[in-house]
């Protein structure tokens, strides 16, 4: 008797909602919590933290939630600390990987990346390993091209990487031909 019941087309229907708008209102909160770390919370002060809220806003992002997230870049909620951390590992193919981070916990989030990266067929690296690889502004100093299997494989790592909740910016050497 599927389709009589109007609770479970509902129901259906606003988890899927519920799912994707969850996920925006993470990387909506993260941006703002960047921003305001970065550049404090006074938004008349701060364009990027403005921004970010007016994404915010754009994104129906409740009120409460915005200023939650202030108020974790900033510090001032207790026992939720968020930590700037910045992994480097070597990817399929031998490509430097640098990722940065803001987590309030870093076993869970180095234990994600070591994952993906051993998934994949790269390996985390020790701190400085691959900064060589970039200078100030992070462009890198050489490329590796990429093609065939490995530039699969390197994709594939990035788009999973991309997708975790903690990452911020990743930085990589692969020239994709």
């Amino acid at each position: 008797m599927s389709g009589h019941s109007k609770w479970s087309t509902i129901k259906r229907k606003k988890g899927v909602e519920d799912s994707k708008r969850s996920q925006v209102f993470t990387r909506l909160a993260k941006d703002i919590t960047i921003a305001a770390r970065n550049g404090g919370e006074d938004v008349s002060a701060n364009p990027a933290l403005r921004a970010a809220v007016d994404k915010a806003k754009a994104g129906n992002m409740p009120k409460a939630n915005v200023e939650r997230a202030i108020a974790r870049g900033v510090g001032k909620l207790d026992g939720q600390v968020v930590l700037e951390a910045i992994y480097e590992g070597y990817g399929p193919s031998g490509v430097a990987v640098l990722i940065k981070c803001l987590t309030d916990n870093k076993n869970r989030t180095v234990s994600e990346i070591r994952s993906l990266f051993n998934k994949f067929g790269g390996s985390l690296a020790e701190a400085g390993s691959v900064t060589y690889v970039f200078d100030s502004s992070m462009d890198p100093t050489f490329t590796i091209p990429l093609s065939g299997e490995g530039r699969g494989r390197f994709e594939s790592l990035y788009e999973e990487l991309e997708s975790l909740d903690d990452v911020v910016n990743i930085y990589t050497n692969a020239d994709l031909l």
